[in-house]
Protein backbone atom coordinates (compact mmCIF):
# COMPACT_ATOMS: atom_id res chain seq x y z
CA UNK A 1 0.00 0.00 0.00
CA UNK A 2 1.51 3.31 -0.78
CA UNK A 3 1.36 5.95 2.08
CA UNK A 4 0.81 9.44 0.83
CA UNK A 5 3.09 11.84 2.62
CA UNK A 6 3.03 15.85 3.06
CA UNK A 7 6.34 17.25 1.61
CA UNK A 8 6.76 20.72 3.09
CA UNK A 9 7.87 23.28 1.06
CA UNK A 10 11.39 24.74 2.04
CA UNK A 11 11.24 28.65 2.71
CA UNK A 12 13.12 31.58 0.49
CA UNK A 13 13.43 31.88 -2.97
CA UNK A 14 15.34 29.74 -5.41
CA UNK A 15 17.41 29.71 -8.70
CA UNK A 16 19.10 26.70 -10.52
CA UNK A 17 22.72 26.91 -11.59
CA UNK A 18 22.87 24.26 -13.46
CA UNK A 19 25.38 21.27 -14.71
CA UNK A 20 24.52 18.42 -16.88
CA UNK A 21 24.40 15.07 -15.89
CA UNK A 22 23.60 11.48 -17.30
CA UNK A 23 20.09 9.70 -17.42
CA UNK A 24 21.00 6.58 -15.89
CA UNK A 25 20.20 4.66 -13.11
CA UNK A 26 21.66 6.79 -10.34
CA UNK A 27 25.07 4.85 -10.34
CA UNK A 28 26.99 7.90 -8.82
CA UNK A 29 27.89 9.71 -5.73
CA UNK A 30 24.59 11.67 -4.24
CA UNK A 31 24.27 15.67 -5.21
CA UNK A 32 26.68 16.48 -1.86
CA UNK A 33 29.21 18.38 0.06
CA UNK A 34 30.22 21.29 -2.47
CA UNK A 35 27.17 20.83 -4.74
CA UNK A 36 24.99 22.82 -3.86
CA UNK A 37 21.02 23.25 -4.87
CA UNK A 38 17.72 24.68 -3.72
CA UNK A 39 14.15 24.14 -4.14
CA UNK A 40 12.07 26.33 -2.34
CA UNK A 41 8.62 28.17 -2.11
CA UNK A 42 7.14 31.19 0.53
CA UNK A 43 4.56 28.62 2.45
CA UNK A 44 3.18 26.74 0.39
CA UNK A 45 3.25 22.85 0.12
CA UNK A 46 3.18 19.96 -2.17
CA UNK A 47 2.28 16.38 -1.99
CA UNK A 48 4.07 12.96 -2.99
CA UNK A 49 4.03 9.46 -2.47
CA UNK A 50 6.45 7.49 -0.32
CA UNK A 51 9.34 4.99 -1.45
CA UNK A 52 7.80 1.96 -0.49
CA UNK A 53 7.36 3.23 3.50
CA UNK A 54 10.92 5.42 3.08
CA UNK A 55 10.33 8.86 4.39
CA UNK A 56 11.13 11.42 1.92
CA UNK A 57 12.93 14.23 3.90
CA UNK A 58 12.84 17.41 2.03
CA UNK A 59 15.28 19.46 3.60
CA UNK A 60 18.07 16.40 3.38
CA UNK A 61 18.77 12.83 4.73
CA UNK A 62 22.33 12.58 5.61
CA UNK A 63 22.70 11.74 9.17
CA UNK A 64 23.86 15.14 10.79
CA UNK A 65 26.76 14.56 13.14
CA UNK A 66 28.62 17.28 14.64
CA UNK A 67 32.63 16.67 14.75
CA UNK A 68 32.77 14.73 17.73
CA UNK A 69 30.40 12.06 16.95
CA UNK A 70 32.67 11.02 14.38
CA UNK A 71 35.75 9.13 14.08
CA UNK A 72 39.30 10.29 13.03
CA UNK A 73 40.28 8.62 10.09
CA UNK A 74 38.49 5.95 7.63
CA UNK A 75 38.20 6.10 4.04
CA UNK A 76 35.11 6.95 1.66
CA UNK A 77 35.07 5.28 -1.72
CA UNK A 78 32.00 6.41 -4.00
CA UNK A 79 31.44 5.39 -8.21
CA UNK A 80 31.42 8.38 -11.07
CA UNK A 81 29.98 8.18 -14.22
CA UNK A 82 33.19 9.31 -15.85
CA UNK A 83 36.52 11.16 -14.77
CA UNK A 84 35.31 14.05 -17.25
CA UNK A 85 37.72 15.34 -19.91
CA UNK A 86 37.21 18.94 -18.50
CA UNK A 87 38.07 19.51 -14.83
CA UNK A 88 37.73 23.23 -14.81
CA UNK A 89 34.50 23.87 -12.97
CA UNK A 90 33.56 26.69 -14.56
CA UNK A 91 34.41 25.62 -18.30
CA UNK A 92 31.34 25.44 -20.61
CA UNK A 93 32.13 21.65 -21.35
CA UNK A 94 32.00 20.98 -17.28
CA UNK A 95 29.18 19.00 -15.86
CA UNK A 96 28.14 17.19 -12.53
CA UNK A 97 31.10 14.63 -12.76
CA UNK A 98 33.74 17.68 -13.12
CA UNK A 99 31.84 19.40 -9.60
CA UNK A 100 32.39 15.77 -7.78
CA UNK A 101 35.82 15.80 -8.55
CA UNK A 102 36.15 20.17 -8.27
CA UNK A 103 35.01 20.19 -4.73
CA UNK A 104 37.06 17.90 -3.33
CA UNK A 105 40.39 19.68 -3.65
CA UNK A 106 39.14 23.83 -4.01
CA UNK A 107 37.63 26.38 -2.01
CA UNK A 108 34.19 25.65 -1.04
CA UNK A 109 33.25 29.50 0.20
CA UNK A 110 29.74 28.80 -0.05
CA UNK A 111 27.54 26.05 2.53
CA UNK A 112 23.87 25.62 2.77
CA UNK A 113 21.74 24.00 5.20
CA UNK A 114 19.10 21.09 4.00
CA UNK A 115 16.40 23.61 3.57
CA UNK A 116 18.48 26.16 1.03
CA UNK A 117 19.75 29.01 3.85
CA UNK A 118 23.02 30.05 2.97
CA UNK A 119 25.69 30.55 5.13
CA UNK A 120 29.58 31.86 4.20
CA UNK A 121 32.20 29.38 4.90
CA UNK A 122 33.86 30.35 7.82
CA UNK A 123 36.91 28.31 7.61
CA UNK A 124 37.15 30.71 4.40
CA UNK A 125 35.67 34.07 5.08
CA UNK A 126 35.33 35.75 8.63
CA UNK A 127 32.92 38.12 7.47
CA UNK A 128 30.09 38.92 4.43
CA UNK A 129 28.47 41.72 4.47
CA UNK A 130 25.51 42.69 1.94
CA UNK A 131 23.93 46.28 1.38
CA UNK A 132 22.27 48.43 -1.27
CA UNK A 133 24.15 51.67 -1.92
CA UNK A 134 22.92 54.35 -4.28
CA UNK A 135 20.45 51.52 -5.80
CA UNK A 136 23.81 49.43 -6.44
CA UNK A 137 24.11 45.61 -4.37
CA UNK A 138 27.28 45.79 -2.63
CA UNK A 139 28.74 42.71 -1.49
CA UNK A 140 31.64 43.04 1.26
CA UNK A 141 34.06 39.38 1.34
CA UNK A 142 35.96 39.08 4.43
CA UNK A 143 38.86 36.59 3.80
CA UNK A 144 40.62 34.65 6.56
CA UNK A 145 44.22 35.59 7.24
CA UNK A 146 45.23 31.46 6.70
CA UNK A 147 43.97 31.38 3.55
CA UNK A 148 46.29 30.30 0.93
CA UNK A 149 46.37 28.06 -2.30
CA UNK A 150 48.43 25.06 -1.84
CA UNK A 151 51.15 26.83 -4.15
CA UNK A 152 51.34 29.23 -1.20
CA UNK A 153 49.82 32.34 -3.27
CA UNK A 154 47.41 33.83 -1.04
CA UNK A 155 43.65 33.95 -1.34
CA UNK A 156 42.92 37.12 -1.42
CA UNK A 157 40.65 40.09 -3.67
CA UNK A 158 42.50 39.46 -6.70
CA UNK A 159 41.03 35.81 -6.82
CA UNK A 160 37.38 37.35 -6.96
CA UNK A 161 38.66 39.75 -8.83
CA UNK A 162 39.78 36.56 -11.69
CA UNK A 163 36.34 35.02 -10.77
CA UNK A 164 34.72 37.46 -12.45
CA UNK A 165 36.71 38.49 -15.12
CA UNK A 166 36.68 35.29 -16.67
CA UNK A 167 32.99 34.95 -16.06
CA UNK A 168 31.61 37.78 -17.21
CA UNK A 169 31.27 37.62 -20.84
CA UNK A 170 33.72 40.38 -21.71
CA UNK A 171 36.62 38.17 -22.89
CA UNK A 172 35.64 36.20 -26.18
CA UNK A 173 38.19 33.79 -26.43
CA UNK A 174 37.01 31.65 -23.19
CA UNK A 175 34.02 29.46 -23.20
CA UNK A 176 32.35 29.64 -19.64
CA UNK A 177 30.09 27.40 -17.93
CA UNK A 178 27.16 30.89 -17.54
CA UNK A 179 27.53 34.48 -17.27
CA UNK A 180 24.66 34.72 -15.12
CA UNK A 181 25.32 37.41 -12.64
CA UNK A 182 28.86 37.96 -12.86
CA UNK A 183 27.62 40.11 -16.23
CA UNK A 184 25.47 42.07 -13.99
CA UNK A 185 28.44 43.14 -11.95
CA UNK A 186 30.69 46.70 -12.51
CA UNK A 187 33.28 46.13 -10.73
CA UNK A 188 35.54 44.09 -8.09
CA UNK A 189 37.95 46.04 -5.94
CA UNK A 190 40.63 45.67 -2.87
CA UNK A 191 38.47 46.68 0.49
CA UNK A 192 40.76 47.77 3.65
CA UNK A 193 43.25 45.14 2.98
CA UNK A 194 44.19 42.69 0.46
CA UNK A 195 42.11 40.15 2.13
CA UNK A 196 38.72 42.10 1.45
CA UNK A 197 36.71 41.46 -1.74
CA UNK A 198 34.46 44.55 -2.79
CA UNK A 199 31.74 43.17 -5.26
CA UNK A 200 29.76 45.88 -6.93
CA UNK A 201 27.17 45.36 -8.98
CA UNK A 202 25.20 47.55 -11.70
CA UNK A 203 21.97 47.55 -9.55
CA UNK A 204 20.18 45.69 -7.07
CA UNK A 205 20.12 42.46 -7.22
CA UNK A 206 18.83 39.84 -5.42
CA UNK A 207 20.75 36.48 -5.78
CA UNK A 208 24.12 37.46 -4.78
CA UNK A 209 24.49 34.55 -2.72
CA UNK A 210 24.72 32.00 -5.96
CA UNK A 211 28.04 33.68 -7.08
CA UNK A 212 31.59 33.12 -5.80
CA UNK A 213 31.06 30.20 -4.02
CA UNK A 214 33.88 28.61 -5.86
CA UNK A 215 36.95 30.59 -7.39
CA UNK A 216 39.08 30.79 -10.11
CA UNK A 217 42.38 30.88 -9.01
CA UNK A 218 44.52 33.90 -10.11
CA UNK A 219 47.61 31.51 -11.41
CA UNK A 220 44.50 30.88 -14.52
CA UNK A 221 45.73 33.99 -15.87
CA UNK A 222 44.83 33.81 -19.67
CA UNK A 223 42.18 32.75 -21.76
CA UNK A 224 44.61 29.79 -22.66
CA UNK A 225 44.95 28.36 -19.38
CA UNK A 226 41.28 28.63 -18.96
CA UNK A 227 40.48 26.49 -21.73
CA UNK A 228 43.27 24.21 -21.53
CA UNK A 229 45.27 23.56 -18.53
CA UNK A 230 42.46 21.45 -16.59
CA UNK A 231 41.48 19.54 -19.86
CA UNK A 232 42.62 15.64 -18.16
CA UNK A 233 44.73 16.90 -15.61
CA UNK A 234 43.60 18.33 -12.09
CA UNK A 235 46.21 21.11 -10.59
CA UNK A 236 46.44 20.01 -6.79
CA UNK A 237 48.79 22.96 -6.51
CA UNK A 238 46.06 25.61 -7.12
CA UNK A 239 43.54 23.94 -4.71
CA UNK A 240 43.32 25.09 -0.87
CA UNK A 241 40.95 23.09 1.51
CA UNK A 242 40.70 20.13 3.70
CA UNK A 243 42.01 17.72 0.81
CA UNK A 244 44.76 17.62 -1.61
CA UNK A 245 44.98 15.32 -4.36
CA UNK A 246 46.77 11.81 -4.35
CA UNK A 247 46.66 9.92 -7.49
CA UNK A 248 44.26 10.70 -10.59
CA UNK A 249 44.44 8.19 -13.64
CA UNK A 250 41.92 9.52 -16.65
CA UNK A 251 42.26 6.31 -18.11
CA UNK A 252 41.11 4.28 -15.74
CA UNK A 253 38.65 6.25 -14.12
CA UNK A 254 40.10 6.68 -10.84
CA UNK A 255 41.35 9.47 -8.63
CA UNK A 256 41.62 10.20 -4.78
CA UNK A 257 42.40 12.64 -2.25
CA UNK A 258 44.01 12.55 1.07
CA UNK A 259 44.36 14.87 4.40
CA UNK A 260 46.02 18.57 3.02
CA UNK A 261 48.81 19.36 5.51
CA UNK A 262 48.67 22.86 4.20
CA UNK A 263 44.92 23.11 5.53
CA UNK A 264 44.31 26.02 8.14
CA UNK A 265 41.17 24.95 8.97
CA UNK A 266 39.65 21.52 11.37
CA UNK A 267 41.34 18.88 9.97
CA UNK A 268 39.11 16.39 7.79
CA UNK A 269 37.71 13.48 9.73
CA UNK A 270 38.51 11.12 6.50
CA UNK A 271 42.03 9.80 6.20
CA UNK A 272 41.09 9.66 2.05
CA UNK A 273 37.84 10.22 -0.51
CA UNK A 274 38.66 8.41 -3.37
CA UNK A 275 36.05 7.94 -6.87
CA UNK A 276 36.31 4.63 -8.92
CA UNK A 277 34.57 5.50 -12.69
CA UNK A 278 31.96 2.76 -13.20
CA UNK A 279 28.93 1.40 -14.86
CA UNK A 280 25.37 1.78 -14.03
CA UNK A 281 25.41 -2.63 -13.02
CA UNK A 282 29.02 -2.53 -11.62
CA UNK A 283 28.47 -0.01 -9.13
CA UNK A 284 25.69 -1.66 -7.78
CA UNK A 285 27.47 -4.73 -6.97
CA UNK A 286 30.54 -3.13 -5.49
CA UNK A 287 28.26 -1.68 -3.13
CA UNK A 288 26.78 -5.18 -2.55
CA UNK A 289 30.43 -6.45 -2.55
CA UNK A 290 31.15 -3.35 0.00
CA UNK A 291 34.02 -2.21 -2.63
CA UNK A 292 32.02 1.18 -2.74
CA UNK A 293 30.77 3.16 0.56
CA UNK A 294 27.60 5.18 -1.09
CA UNK A 295 25.62 4.51 -4.25
CA UNK A 296 22.82 5.91 -5.93
CA UNK A 297 19.19 3.62 -5.41
CA UNK A 298 16.93 5.67 -7.23
CA UNK A 299 16.16 2.82 -9.46
CA UNK A 300 13.36 -0.19 -9.08
CA UNK A 301 16.07 -2.74 -9.85
CA UNK A 302 19.58 -0.62 -7.34
CA UNK A 303 16.60 0.07 -4.47
CA UNK A 304 15.46 -3.94 -3.96
CA UNK A 305 19.30 -4.64 -4.44
CA UNK A 306 19.87 -2.51 -1.27
CA UNK A 307 16.48 -3.51 0.69
CA UNK A 308 18.36 -7.11 0.44
CA UNK A 309 21.64 -5.93 1.92
CA UNK A 310 19.32 -5.20 5.35
CA UNK A 311 21.16 -3.47 7.93
CA UNK A 312 24.43 -3.20 5.63
CA UNK A 313 22.93 -0.35 4.17
CA UNK A 314 21.22 2.86 4.94
CA UNK A 315 18.94 3.84 2.67
CA UNK A 316 18.44 7.74 2.58
CA UNK A 317 15.73 9.97 0.54
CA UNK A 318 14.78 13.37 -0.05
CA UNK A 319 14.16 15.47 -2.57
CA UNK A 320 15.95 16.06 -5.58
CA UNK A 321 17.19 19.43 -7.19
CA UNK A 322 17.39 18.01 -10.37
CA UNK A 323 15.14 17.89 -13.84
CA UNK A 324 15.38 15.06 -16.45
CA UNK A 325 14.82 15.82 -20.23
CA UNK A 326 14.96 14.93 -23.57
CA UNK A 327 16.99 17.06 -25.98
CA UNK A 328 16.25 17.68 -29.23
CA UNK A 329 19.72 18.56 -31.40
CA UNK A 330 18.02 21.31 -34.03
CA UNK A 331 21.26 21.44 -35.83
CA UNK A 332 20.72 17.83 -36.87
CA UNK A 333 19.62 17.15 -40.55
CA UNK A 334 15.85 17.25 -40.61
CA UNK A 335 15.69 18.63 -36.87
CA UNK A 336 16.07 21.95 -38.44
CA UNK A 337 12.62 22.39 -38.62
CA UNK A 338 10.69 23.43 -35.21
CA UNK A 339 7.16 21.93 -36.38
CA UNK A 340 9.17 18.85 -37.00
CA UNK A 341 10.71 19.01 -33.44
CA UNK A 342 7.10 19.86 -32.31
CA UNK A 343 5.89 16.49 -33.99
CA UNK A 344 8.29 14.18 -32.11
CA UNK A 345 7.48 16.12 -28.71
CA UNK A 346 3.74 15.84 -29.01
CA UNK A 347 4.19 12.17 -30.12
CA UNK A 348 5.52 11.52 -26.43
CA UNK A 349 3.64 10.68 -23.68
CA UNK A 350 5.86 11.86 -20.52
CA UNK A 351 3.89 10.40 -18.38
CA UNK A 352 4.98 6.76 -19.57
CA UNK A 353 8.80 7.97 -19.37
CA UNK A 354 8.33 9.25 -16.01
CA UNK A 355 6.43 5.57 -14.51
CA UNK A 356 9.56 3.73 -16.42
CA UNK A 357 11.93 5.70 -14.13
CA UNK A 358 9.68 5.62 -10.81
CA UNK A 359 9.06 2.02 -11.25
CA UNK A 360 9.20 -0.17 -8.33
CA UNK A 361 9.49 2.77 -6.33
CA UNK A 362 6.19 3.73 -4.81
CA UNK A 363 6.14 7.42 -6.22
CA UNK A 364 4.84 9.72 -8.10
CA UNK A 365 4.68 13.17 -9.10
CA UNK A 366 2.99 15.80 -11.21
CA UNK A 367 4.79 16.21 -14.75
CA UNK A 368 7.06 19.00 -14.40
CA UNK A 369 6.60 21.90 -16.11
CA UNK A 370 9.62 24.29 -15.67
CA UNK A 371 13.26 23.97 -15.91
CA UNK A 372 13.57 27.46 -13.54
CA UNK A 373 11.08 26.51 -10.92
CA UNK A 374 10.51 23.44 -8.65
CA UNK A 375 6.89 22.14 -8.33
CA UNK A 376 7.28 23.24 -4.59
CA UNK A 377 8.17 26.93 -5.32
CA UNK A 378 6.21 29.98 -4.80
CA UNK A 379 5.47 31.02 -8.47
CA UNK A 380 5.97 27.77 -10.28
CA UNK A 381 3.78 27.37 -13.37
CA UNK A 382 3.58 24.74 -15.70
CA UNK A 383 5.08 26.13 -18.82
CA UNK A 384 5.86 23.12 -20.40
CA UNK A 385 2.58 21.67 -20.54
CA UNK A 386 0.70 24.98 -21.54
CA UNK A 387 2.91 24.75 -24.93
CA UNK A 388 2.82 20.65 -25.49
CA UNK A 389 0.51 17.92 -25.06
CA UNK A 390 0.57 14.40 -26.20
CA UNK A 391 -1.33 13.88 -29.11
CA UNK A 392 -0.47 11.41 -31.69
CA UNK A 393 -2.72 12.52 -34.19
CA UNK A 394 -1.62 16.02 -33.69
CA UNK A 395 2.05 14.71 -34.52
CA UNK A 396 1.30 12.73 -37.50
CA UNK A 397 -0.38 15.67 -38.80
CA UNK A 398 2.84 18.33 -38.43
CA UNK A 399 4.68 15.44 -39.91
CA UNK A 400 3.00 15.75 -42.86
CA UNK A 401 2.67 19.02 -43.17
CA UNK A 402 6.37 19.57 -42.74
CA UNK A 403 6.70 16.79 -45.60
CA UNK A 404 7.63 13.35 -44.37
CA UNK A 405 4.97 10.65 -45.22
CA UNK A 406 4.95 6.54 -44.72
CA UNK A 407 7.18 6.71 -48.30
CA UNK A 408 9.49 9.53 -46.66
CA UNK A 409 9.87 9.10 -43.04
CA UNK A 410 11.80 11.36 -40.57
CA UNK A 411 15.09 9.15 -39.37
CA UNK A 412 16.47 10.19 -36.29
CA UNK A 413 19.46 9.20 -34.28
CA UNK A 414 18.94 8.59 -30.46
CA UNK A 415 21.87 8.47 -28.63
CA UNK A 416 21.96 6.57 -25.50
CA UNK A 417 24.47 5.96 -22.35
CA UNK A 418 25.44 3.09 -20.34
CA UNK A 419 24.00 -0.33 -19.20
CA UNK A 420 20.91 0.57 -16.80
CA UNK A 421 17.81 -1.31 -17.85
CA UNK A 422 15.80 2.13 -16.60
CA UNK A 423 17.56 3.40 -19.87
CA UNK A 424 16.66 0.55 -22.09
CA UNK A 425 13.13 0.27 -20.88
CA UNK A 426 13.21 4.12 -21.78
CA UNK A 427 14.59 3.40 -25.16
CA UNK A 428 11.92 0.52 -25.83
CA UNK A 429 9.44 3.36 -25.11
CA UNK A 430 10.64 6.03 -26.94
CA UNK A 431 11.00 3.88 -29.91
CA UNK A 432 7.24 2.87 -29.72
CA UNK A 433 5.89 6.23 -29.56
CA UNK A 434 7.58 7.77 -32.17
CA UNK A 435 7.31 4.59 -34.47
CA UNK A 436 3.70 4.86 -33.88
CA UNK A 437 3.76 8.33 -35.68
CA UNK A 438 6.02 7.07 -38.84
CA UNK A 439 9.68 8.37 -36.78
CA UNK A 440 12.39 5.86 -37.57
CA UNK A 441 14.18 5.95 -34.42
CA UNK A 442 18.09 4.31 -34.81
CA UNK A 443 19.23 3.63 -31.18
CA UNK A 444 23.37 4.47 -31.04
CA UNK A 445 24.48 2.45 -27.79
CA UNK A 446 27.32 4.10 -25.78
CA UNK A 447 29.46 3.85 -22.41
CA UNK A 448 28.59 5.98 -19.48
CA UNK A 449 32.37 7.08 -19.84
CA UNK A 450 30.90 8.84 -23.38
CA UNK A 451 28.98 11.48 -21.53
CA UNK A 452 31.56 14.50 -22.14
CA UNK A 453 32.03 13.31 -25.53
CA UNK A 454 28.57 13.37 -26.70
CA UNK A 455 27.71 16.55 -24.89
CA UNK A 456 30.51 18.90 -25.84
CA UNK A 457 30.02 17.56 -29.07
CA UNK A 458 26.16 17.56 -29.48
CA UNK A 459 27.11 13.91 -30.92
CA UNK A 460 23.34 13.07 -31.33
CA UNK A 461 19.53 13.47 -32.47
CA UNK A 462 17.90 12.87 -29.27
CA UNK A 463 18.98 12.02 -26.35
CA UNK A 464 18.20 12.13 -22.60
CA UNK A 465 20.29 13.87 -20.11
CA UNK A 466 19.66 15.88 -16.76
CA UNK A 467 20.05 19.22 -15.06
CA UNK A 468 21.53 19.01 -11.62
CA UNK A 469 21.14 22.58 -9.69
CA UNK A 470 23.56 24.23 -8.06
CA UNK A 471 22.75 26.69 -6.19
CA UNK A 472 19.27 28.47 -4.29
CA UNK A 473 18.52 31.63 -5.93
CA UNK A 474 15.36 31.74 -8.30
CA UNK A 475 15.63 32.53 -11.82
CA UNK A 476 18.94 34.15 -11.84
CA UNK A 477 20.06 31.70 -14.36
CA UNK A 478 17.36 31.68 -16.96
CA UNK A 479 19.98 32.76 -20.04
CA UNK A 480 21.92 29.43 -19.02
CA UNK A 481 19.20 27.22 -19.77
CA UNK A 482 17.89 29.63 -23.10
CA UNK A 483 20.16 32.06 -24.38
CA UNK A 484 21.24 30.93 -27.89
CA UNK A 485 24.58 31.16 -27.16
CA UNK A 486 24.67 29.10 -23.93
CA UNK A 487 27.06 26.06 -23.86
CA UNK A 488 24.59 24.58 -21.65
CA UNK A 489 21.80 25.18 -24.22
CA UNK A 490 22.53 21.70 -26.18
CA UNK A 491 19.43 22.17 -28.50
CA UNK A 492 20.87 24.75 -30.50
CA UNK A 493 17.58 26.38 -30.30
CA UNK A 494 16.67 30.50 -29.33
CA UNK A 495 17.01 33.49 -30.87
CA UNK A 496 18.47 37.14 -30.99
CA UNK A 497 14.80 38.59 -29.85
CA UNK A 498 14.76 36.01 -27.06
CA UNK A 499 18.32 36.93 -26.31
CA UNK A 500 17.12 40.36 -25.68
CA UNK A 501 14.52 39.37 -23.87
CA UNK A 502 16.06 37.16 -21.36
CA UNK A 503 18.49 40.39 -20.73
CA UNK A 504 15.77 42.53 -19.51
CA UNK A 505 14.62 40.05 -17.67
CA UNK A 506 17.89 39.42 -15.93
CA UNK A 507 17.68 43.64 -14.94
CA UNK A 508 14.73 43.02 -13.01
CA UNK A 509 15.49 44.01 -9.70
CA UNK A 510 12.30 42.85 -8.09
CA UNK A 511 12.50 38.71 -7.33
CA UNK A 512 8.96 38.36 -7.13
CA UNK A 513 8.67 40.80 -10.41
CA UNK A 514 11.59 38.48 -12.11
CA UNK A 515 9.92 35.22 -11.57
CA UNK A 516 6.35 36.56 -13.19
CA UNK A 517 8.16 37.53 -16.18
CA UNK A 518 10.28 33.94 -16.42
CA UNK A 519 7.24 32.04 -16.47
CA UNK A 520 5.95 34.02 -19.58
CA UNK A 521 9.35 33.58 -21.23
CA UNK A 522 10.03 30.47 -20.35
CA UNK A 523 6.75 30.00 -22.50
CA UNK A 524 8.21 31.26 -24.95
CA UNK A 525 11.35 29.10 -24.86
CA UNK A 526 9.06 26.03 -24.80
CA UNK A 527 7.64 26.73 -28.37
CA UNK A 528 11.43 26.19 -29.76
CA UNK A 529 10.20 22.70 -29.14
CA UNK A 530 14.39 22.09 -28.40
CA UNK A 531 13.87 20.55 -24.37
CA UNK A 532 11.21 18.57 -23.13
CA UNK A 533 11.03 17.85 -18.69
CA UNK A 534 9.69 15.01 -17.57
CA UNK A 535 10.85 14.07 -14.04
CA UNK A 536 12.61 15.06 -10.67
CA UNK A 537 12.07 12.46 -8.72
CA UNK A 538 13.26 11.99 -5.06
CA UNK A 539 16.93 11.31 -4.41
CA UNK A 540 17.63 8.49 -3.11
CA UNK A 541 20.92 6.88 -2.13
CA UNK A 542 22.41 3.89 -0.15
CA UNK A 543 25.05 4.40 2.41
CA UNK A 544 27.05 1.53 4.77
CA UNK A 545 25.62 2.43 7.63
CA UNK A 546 27.01 5.32 10.21
CA UNK A 547 28.28 7.63 7.18
CA UNK A 548 27.83 11.20 8.96
CA UNK A 549 26.64 14.29 6.67
CA UNK A 550 26.86 12.43 3.40
CA UNK A 551 23.82 10.69 1.52
CA UNK A 552 20.57 12.03 -0.17
CA UNK A 553 21.83 16.40 0.51
CA UNK A 554 18.53 17.98 -1.29
CA UNK A 555 19.96 21.43 -0.71
CA UNK A 556 22.52 20.90 1.91
CA UNK A 557 25.96 21.87 1.33
CA UNK A 558 28.26 21.09 3.87
CA UNK A 559 31.91 21.04 5.27
CA UNK A 560 33.73 18.03 3.47
CA UNK A 561 36.10 18.20 6.60
CA UNK A 562 32.92 17.09 8.43
CA UNK A 563 32.28 14.00 6.28
CA UNK A 564 33.18 10.70 7.71
CA UNK A 565 32.20 7.14 10.33
CA UNK A 566 30.03 7.79 12.92
CA UNK A 567 32.05 6.75 16.53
Amino acid sequence: MKNRIRIAAIAGLSTISLALTACAGDSTESTSTGTTAAESSQAAESTGESTGGLEINAAGDYNPLERDQIQDGGELTMAITEMAEQQNVFHANMNRYTRNVWDKYNPQLTLFDGDGTYHPNPAYLSEVKDEVVDGKTVVTYTIVDEANYNDGTPIDWTSFENTWKFNNGSNPDVQVNSTDGYELIESVTRGETDKQAVVTYKQAYPWWEGLFGNLVPPQVDSADTFMNAYLKQLHPEWGAGPFKVENVNFETGEVSFVRNEKWWGEPAKLERISYRAMEDQASINAFRAGEIDLTGVGSRDRLETARQMGDQADIRVSLRPSNFLLTINSEAPGLEDPKVREAIMTAIDRSQLAAIRFNGLDYTEDLPGSFTLFQTQDGYEDNFGSVVQYDQEKAKKLLEEAGYSEANPLSVRYVTLGDSPMVQATTSAMQSMLRAVGIDVQIEERPSSDFSKVTSEKDFDLFMMGFSSSDPFGVAYFGQIYASDSELNKSDTGSAELDAKIEELQKIEDADEQIKRANELEKEAFGEFGIMPYANGPEMVATKPGLANLGAMSFAVLPIENVGWAK
